[in-house]
């Protein structure tokens, strides 16, 4: 099984003693980091960066990265270090908490998610190793979150009411046809790619294939 490697702790996770916490990227970076979802458990950045734009210092927490298309991105840290990072198109990449500025080194336009966890410490659910009426493939994986593409058959169902001990981030990764109701809330029945839905643990919901075809989509199972 192969999955995108996080970058190396020793380059990411930095004490910023000069200046302390560096800037929210909503605040300093507004027009490549969009806010999509934030709740006690997560907050979640839609990014965007043109083929050779530069970002400024900015800080996440532990996160989650989603390639909604194929990038390259560089990557300084504090000390002046870089690292490169090539992610294709809907992959994903574990990284710890630090600081750094970005760069699209590449001739495409990136356009990634971001999943920040916002717990202090990792969660002890059990993640899923299968799923009823769904393929998994692992893409990317840490101590607190594994990232993974989801095929749900034509006959995909989960019956009201139904519960899991985890988090999950579900992302569609085209037109959709699939029925979500979180909570008693009115169902989600249409999904455009990048459309993105947070199902809280413990949160009853249903869900249903409605395409009549294989649905793809990429999961973020939190612990």
């Amino acid at each position: 099984m192969k999955v995108w490697k996080a970058l190396s702790t020793a380059a990411i996770v930095l004490v910023w003693s000069a200046t302390g916490v560096a800037q929210d990227p909503l605040k300093v970076a507004a027009a490549n980091y969009k806010l999509v979802v934030e709740n006690a458990a997560v907050r979640i950045l839609r990014v965007d960066y043109a083929a050779g734009a530069k970002g400024v210092a900015h800080s996440h927490p532990d996160a989650m990265v989603i390639a909604l298309s194929a990038s390259k991105v560089r990557f300084t840290m504090p000390d002046g270090k870089t690292q490169d990072a090539d992610m294709a198109n809907e992959s994903g990449m574990y990284t710890p908490a630090g600081i750094h500025t970005s760069a699209n080194t590449g001739t495409n336009r990136v356009d990634a998610l971001v999943i920040e966890f916002k717990t202090p410490a990792p969660g002890k659910a059990t993640l899923p190793a299968s799923r009823e009426g769904m393929t998994i493939k692992a893409l990317a994986e840490g101590p607190r979150a594994l990232a993974y593409r989801s095929t749900a058959t034509p006959t995909f169902a989960e019956a009201p009411g139904t519960k899991h001990d985890y988090d999950q981030v579900v992302i569609a990764l085209g037109a959709a046809q699939m029925s979500l109701s979180i909570d008693g809330k009115p169902a989600k029945t249409t999904w455009a790619r990048g459309d993105v839905q947070f199902i809280g643990r413990g949160t009853p919901h249903e869900a249903k294939n409605m395409s009549g075809k294989p649905v793809d989509f990429l999961i973020v199972a939190i612990k």
